[in-house]
């Protein structure tokens, strides 16, 4: 069986202070790889190497970081077929969401690599005569990455690829139960030629790396996606030492359905919203709100989509629904379930699982008592609203303590733009899905559901501090001073 060892400085290295664990495949329980992980004197040395490095790497040329981050795209394409079949194995992906994940990693890197160049300054409005005054973008240091085991590679990606192209040094802890994402992000940028101690990847528990990464003074910045409860621990303790941090947390993403909109075509995008992965996306649409006249034939057919969606081998191309990460994530969902049940929800569809495979569920009478009304859930699982006018509609889709994205069905444009501008959501899709990734876009949540804005230049002022500089070209007459 093959053991995955850590990345530090450059180096494969073997653990000392910490363990060897089984990585264990969700689908059917059994261990594929064995995993060393980081303990103190590990996460010591990762940050070590990273601070030690960011004296050359702060001060290499645009274009020599964008050559690497164009080579490190190319490298992670070519390294297609072991990643799927790691990401299957590791984190129950399907085939497809597997393979788009790796794509979109790519994408998201060459975009990064084209952001090296863009990193502008401004000069300003002097503010004395014979002076020049400028603002410019510099290099923060080392960047701390925590990663979510549902999208591990391409949110891990999110983070490293835009702190390196700003001149940052990075250290990035994979979630605990997909590491191998870390070897796989590793080993494209180490086959790219990044220098050593650039990049370091040191899975390991929470309290011991992630609690070090947070709080040692030589990190700069903490990027974090995950829960939302995990979020305010971590910004809690970087805001007592002062430093930065961007956050993407969790959803609870309403989808509002007009009764002007095409039933069919909703059905196809609430569908697809809610049970993609499994339902274990912080975008997905976990709560539909329908208005009156087209509730009971939109509630059909979902339901009949919903039992039409293949479950099986995350193997096969054909497979739609796969393994949850965990047996407790499936205990957690059947404990929503049996309270909303028992408070008088109704399941129209699902409820059901086979070890970690848990049917497509959608739930009717859904009411604030009920634990799933507000709590996030993270599996294919959905809500369905009735409301009578859009003023209902957008009442419930802003009684929510999260606001990461939320979607809009109709076709009445000034409606749309209405209610869009009061959605209380980062993200806001019309005629679409909850979930829309956009690589420039500013990708981010409000209230429970983050901090800060991730995608393009907008990472970029996450990863750089504003720098102020004046340059005096002549004597300056100071206020006052000494007679000699």
């Amino acid at each position: 069986m093959k053991e995955y060892k850590l990345y530090i400085n450059g180096k494969w290295i073997e653990t000392t202070s910490g363990k060897i664990i089984n990585d264990i495949n969700p689908a059917d329980g059994t261990t594929f790889a064995r995993v060393h992980l980081a303990g103190e004197l590990e996460t010591e040395m990762a940050l070590e190497s990273a601070q030690r490095a960011f004296t050359s790497w702060s001060k290499t040329m645009a274009a020599q970081r964008e050559q690497i981050l164009w080579k490190a795209a190319d490298c992670l394409e070519k390294m297609v077929d072991e990643a799927i079949e790691i990401m299957i194995c590791e984190s129950g992906s399907t085939y497809t969401k597997a393979r788009s994940e790796l794509a979109g990693a790519v994408n998201v890197i060459r975009v990064a690599a084209g952001e090296c160049r863009r990193i502008e300054g401004e000069i300003n409005q002097p503010t004395s005569a014979d002076q020049v005054s400028l603002a410019v973008r510099v290099p923060l240091g080392v960047v701390a990455g925590i990663a979510p085991f549902n999208y591990p590679v391409i949110l891990a990606v999110k983070k490293l690829a835009y702190a390196l192209a700003a001149g940052d040094t990075f250290i990035l802890k994979p979630a605990s139960v997909t590491p191998l994402s870390g070897y796989i992000i590793a080993t494209a940028f180490e086959r790219a030629g990044l220098p050593a101690g650039v990049l370091n990847v040191i899975p390991g528990p929470g309290d011991i790396v992630g609690d070090k990464l947070v709080e040692d003074q030589r990190v700069k910045c903490v990027t974090f996606t995950g829960s939302s409860p995990v979020g305010r621990s971590i910004a809690a303790k970087a805001g007592y030492h002062l430093k930065k941090f961007a956050m993407e947390l969790g959803g609870k993403n309403p989808l509002i359905i007009l009764g002007d909109y095409d039933v069919e075509q909703a059905i196809k995008i609430a569908g697809y919203g809610a049970f993609y992965h499994q339902g274990q996306v912080c975008m997905a649409s976990s709560r539909i709100i329908v208005e009156a006249p087209i509730y009971d034939a939109f509630c059909e057919g979902l339901v009949a989509y919903a039992r039409t969606l293949r479950i099986g081998d995350p193997h096969d191309p054909d497979t739609i629904i796969g393994p949850l990460i965990s047996n407790e994530q499936c205990d957690f969902i059947d404990g929503q379930i049996q309270d909303a049940r028992s408070k008088g929800a109704k399941i129209l569809t699902g409820g059901k699982h086979q070890g970690t495979f848990y049917e497509p569920t959608i739930l009717a009478e859904v009411t604030p008592e009920m634990d799933i009304f507000y709590q996030e859930t993270f599996g294919p699982v959905t809500s369905i609203f009735c409301v009578e006018n859009a003023e209902q509609a957008l009442a419930l889709c802003n009684d929510n303590k999260f606001g990461l994205s939320s979607a809009l069905l109709t076709y009445d444009m000034r409606l749309a733009i209405k209610l869009g501008l009061n959605m209380e959501s980062g993200m806001v899709h019309i005629n679409d899905t909850t979930f829309v990734s956009g690589i420039t876009a500013p990708s981010g949540g409000i209230k429970n559901s983050g901090y800060g804005r991730e995608g393009g230049r907008y990472s970029i002022e996450d990863y750089t501090e504003l720098k102020w500089i004046t340059m005096q070209y002549a004597d300056k007459k100071m206020p006052f001073e000494p007679k000699m």
